[in-house]
Parts: C-alpha cells; sequence; structure tokens
C-alpha cells in the first residue's frame, strides 16, 4: 500500500469515528505533511482519494472540508421468515431474471455486473491477448482439477490481506463462484439436509439447494447488523441443520458486513454444533472501508470453513473464474467438481495469474472501490429525490448494490414488467427469498452511474408515483 493510500484511510477512519464532524476544516496540505512526516504531493493525493470517496470536498482558497451530512433514507427492518425448513421456489423470477442477453437498448439495474469498461483492465486484455497466442498450445489443453499452480498461488497470495493463511494445494479453482458455492453445498450435505442462509439470501446459492434436493432454513437478517445470531442459534436446537451458507462481507443483497465479533461468534455456533459454514466473501475485496475485513475463514482452526469467491465482481464475469478453500472437506469438494465440470478452462486462469503477478489487480480494485463508493452516494442521493417518502434502502459497505424496500402494497415483479416497456430492468425481491417474500423490494446495481443509469432510477420513481402503474 503506497503511502497516500495509508494516509487517506487514517483520515477515512477519523471521519467515520466523528473526529471530524460534517463541515470541519481539515488541516492544511503542508501542516499534515509535518505531522505525518510524508511530502506535500503525498498529502494532496490522499485528499483528491478522499474526494473521489465524496468524503471530503476542496474549497477554493479554503482548503479542504469534510462533506455535508448527507440525507439517507431509512433502511429496511429485518425480515420475517418461516420458523421451520423449506422447499426453495422463485425459479422462474430466476431464469427470466437471468436467461438474457445483454441489450444496448436496454438498462440492467438488476443484474451483479461490475464495470467492465474501467482502463485498469487493459492489462488484462493485453494477458488474454497474449495467452492466446502462445505457440505450446498450454492454453488449449486440460488443466488439473486443483487448477493452475500459478493462480492458486497468487490467490493464496492475495488472501494474506483478508487474514488467510492457505496453501495453494488447499485451493480449488472452479468455473465462478456459483460453482464453488454448488461444490460446497454437495460436499457437507446429502439430498434432503438443511441449510442455514441468511434472509434475503442470493438467489444462486438458493436455486442450488433447490436442484440438489436441500431445504432452506431461512434466518432473519438485519441489514446493518446482518443475520440474527439470536435466531440462528435457536434454529440450530431445533433442526439437523448442515450448514450455514452465508454472504457475511459485503453482503449480497443487503450489502451489511458482519462485524469481526458477530463473525466469531458465528464460528463458535458452527463449532458448537458441528456444522459447516459456506462463505461467499466473492464481493470481500470491494470493500470501502481499510483494512479489508476478514474473512470467517481467517480464523477457521478446525477446517469446517468452505471459503467461496471468485473475479467475476473485481475483474469480469466473462471470465467464468472462481476459486474455493474448502478446509477438511477438501478431497470431497474435488470429487463434486470432477463429476460436475471437470477442470475449468485454462487460458483466462493463466491470464488472471499475469494481471496479479505483475501488479495489476491491486491498483484496478482501488479504483473500482472509489469509483462503486462515489455511485453508492449519488444513486443515494437520488433516490431520496426521486422515490417516495415512505421508501427504504439498504446503506452498503462495499460491493454494488442497493436493497430498495418500497410500500408492502407495491408488487416489485408487477413493477419490473411495467420497466420492461421502458427498457428498464430490477430484480424483484422475491428471488432473494425462498419461498419468494419481499415481494415489495427490490435490487438495484450501482456499478455505473451514467446518464442512462439516472435516467432509470428516475423513471422507477416517476412510476413509484403511479400506484396502479407500480403495481399497487
Amino acid at each position: 500500500m503506497h503511502r497516500y493510500e495509508r494516509l487517506a484511510d487514517h483520515l477515512r477512519e477519523r471521519i467515520e469515528a466523528g473526529y471530524y464532524q460534517p463541515a470541519d476544516r481539515l488541516p492544511s496540505v503542508r501542516s499534515l505533511a509535518a505531522s505525518h512526516g510524508v511530502s506535500l504531493s503525498t498529502v494532496q493525493q490522499a485528499y483528491h482519494q478522499l474526494e473521489d470517496a465524496q468524503l471530503i470536498e476542496a474549497r477554493p482558497k479554503s482548503g479542504y472540508f469534510v462533506s455535508p451530512q448527507r440525507e439517507r433514507p431509512m433502511p429496511p427492518p429485518a425480515g420475517r421468515t418461516a420458523q421451520r425448513p423449506v422447499e426453495v421456489s422463485q425459479w422462474e423470477q430466476v431464469r427470466e431474471g437471468t436467461c438474457i442477453l445483454p441489450d444496448t437498448h436496454v438498462v440492467h439495474l438488476g443484474r451483479g455486473m461490475p464495470d467492465i469498461d474501467a482502463s485498469t483492465l487493459k492489462p488484462l486484455l493485453r494477458s488474454l491477448a497474449r495467452v492466446s497466442r502462445r505457440q505450446d498450445l498450454v492454453g488449449l489443453n486440460y488443466d488439473t482439477l486443483h487448477g493452475r499452480l500459478e493462480l492458486r498461488e497468487q490467490i493464496a497470495r492475495l488472501a494474506i490481506g483478508h487474514g488467510c493463511r492457505l496453501h495453494p494445494e488447499e485451493l480449488v479453482v472452479t468455473t465462478g463462484c456459483h460453482e464453488a458455492i454448488s461444490i460446497a453445498m454437495r460436499a457437507v450435505c446429502e439430498p434432503g439436509g438443511i441449510i442455514a442462509v441468511d434472509s434475503p439470501s442470493f438467489y444462486g446459492a438458493l436455486q442450488a439447494i433447490r436442484a440438489y434436493g436441500m431445504k432452506a432454513m431461512e434466518i432473519p437478517t438485519d441489514p446493518e447488523h446482518g443475520i440474527s445470531l439470536e435466531a440462528l442459534e435457536l434454529a440450530l436446537e431445533q433442526w439437523p441443520i448442515r450448514a450455514i451458507q452465508i454472504t457475511p462481507t459485503c453482503n449480497n443483497p443487503l450489502g451489511y458486513t458482519l462485524s469481526i465479533e458477530r463473525k466469531r461468534a458465528l464460528y463458535a455456533l458452527a463449532q458448537r454444533f458441528d456444522v459447516a459454514i459456506i462463505e461467499d466473501d466473492v464481493y470481500g475485496d470491494l470493500a470501502y472501508g481499510f483494512p479489508r475485513p476478514p474473512t470467517i475463514k481467517s480464523f477457521d482452526d478446525d477446517g469446517r470453513v468452505l471459503l467461496c469467491s471468485s473475479f467475476s465482481k473485481t475483474l469480469a464475469p466473462g471470465l467464468r473464474l472462481g476459486w474455493m478453500a474448502p478446509g477438511r472437506y477438501l478431497e470431497r469438494a474435488l470429487h463434486m467438481k470432477y463429476v460436475g465440470t471437470g477442470s475449468t478452462a485454462t487460458q483466462g486462469q493463466m491470464a488472471v495469474a499475469e494481471f496479479i503477478r505483475e501488479g495489476h489487480f491491486e491498483p484496478h480494485l482501488r479504483k473500482m472501490r472509489a469509483q462503486y463508493q462515489r455511485n453508492r452516494n449519488a444513486a443515494l442521493d437520488l433516490i431520496v429525490d426521486v422515490f417516495p417518502a415512505s421508501t427504504r434502502v439498504s446503506y452498503p459497505e462495499g460491493g454494488f448494490m442497493l436493497w430498495i424496500e418500497l410500500d408492502p402494497g407495491v408488487d416489485s415483479v408487477a413493477l419490473n414488467q411495467r420497466l420492461m416497456v421502458e427498457g428498464i430492468r430490477i430484480a424483484p425481491g422475491v428471488m432473494f427469498s425462498a419461498t419468494g417474500k419481499y415481494r415489495h423490494c427490490l435490487r438495484i446495481n450501482y456499478s455505473l452511474f451514467d446518464d442512462a443509469i439516472r435516467q432509470a432510477i428516475r423513471g422507477i420513481g416517476r412510476i413509484l408515483s403511479d400506484p396502479e402503474s407500480a403495481g399497487g
């Protein structure tokens, strides 16, 4: 990490802790350089980074000031869930929302798509081109079930940043995080078994539970504090749950990050009841704050955590490149990988390994984190302006997804149908529940925030002002 980044993170922590209040003047460039023993340019770069995140603003001839407190909508309440394991439904909604090709005439607000047009991805394109031109044809050959060693070595090195000491031999490269989660479920649970999930939850994980003949135990989850450990404990006492599947860092769709204390408490519950934890960390590297939040896997001392992630959200989903650290379930996971897809495609692995090894990954992440945080703030400001006053919205701590709760009378499925006429698509809330709850909720993507996105959000707000048009 560069000096200006450390300084920016130090100032960010002080702002977020309230040491500097909204509209407070920050130290001058010269005084901050003297007090921290850094150059003037280092301070200026740190201030520019905080400006990009919209935490501070520059005023001509006056210096830098903490940005005024922006108006935030109320966060949604924790959802009510069934008190028993249930079979997963909603496949039709998921199929309709995901089995569609990109269309330049449609604004896709509902998909988990990062910004793939970032200039910091150009070295990756060059790496892909170099791999495809290799004369030894290694990129066209089968790979091992574990995946390319050079990529696993880079993943193990990156994992140190979130507290994990992983050996390359403990890792399995997969075709995206979705496959990693699917393998993890089959490795720890048989058909008919029960998996506890946070609620709302990632619809891909829910549909995997459905496909493998398992049942979901939905646990109430708060958009700010995360999964209810009390409700989870009660469920573990009452039902033969085999695993807990959760996204504890930069959660999808709610955006929360469990505190270290709550992550440890969750792990202690898993130990007490001897169940596995399937940890989806696909958005973890996009956490806005510093240091990067540790994974539950980072304090896993008995191998019960199956850590799953990918490069789909940090680089590009078209790479179809994920990975998992299945702990004590490694042999079972390798078997599930073999009977599922076999080895993962080789060329993408080689290119991403080169991209990371040559030092391009971290600068790309820094750029994306700042962009997504800036876009989150802009999206929230716009929603406050154009959505009904009763709207409640999450406040993500990373990633690029907003969870929005509308009036109970609004039907987000009908709303989506209405919006499609205007070339806009959202993700209706029913997709994120095993039984179709959250019908008055929706998820939208803010990885980009251009004029088309702004107009789409304004269009949603306009339709919501007409209850009949909104499906109310």
